[in-house]
């Protein structure tokens, strides 16, 4: 349950990273939408919030077997 929360607010603070930059008007479908590919430390938080929602799935999962 604790490792739950952990993961929770790391994808969190992940995901908030990500959306910085992107303006509210595109967040409602505004003509915001730009393309490109990631570089650097951007794709790095791309992976590694990827791999936080896995990780939290399998203890979601887990959580519920058990």
């Amino acid at each position: 349950m604790l490792l739950q929360i952990v993961v929770s607010v790391a994808l969190i603070a992940l995901v908030m990273i990500q959306s910085q930059g992107t303006g509210l008007g595109s967040s409602f479908g505004g003509s915001g939408v730009s393309y490109h590919s990631r570089k650097g430390l951007e794709r790095y938080v791309f992976a590694a919030t990827i791999g936080l929602i896995v990780l939290f799935t399998g203890l979601a999962v887990m959580s519920i077997m058990l």
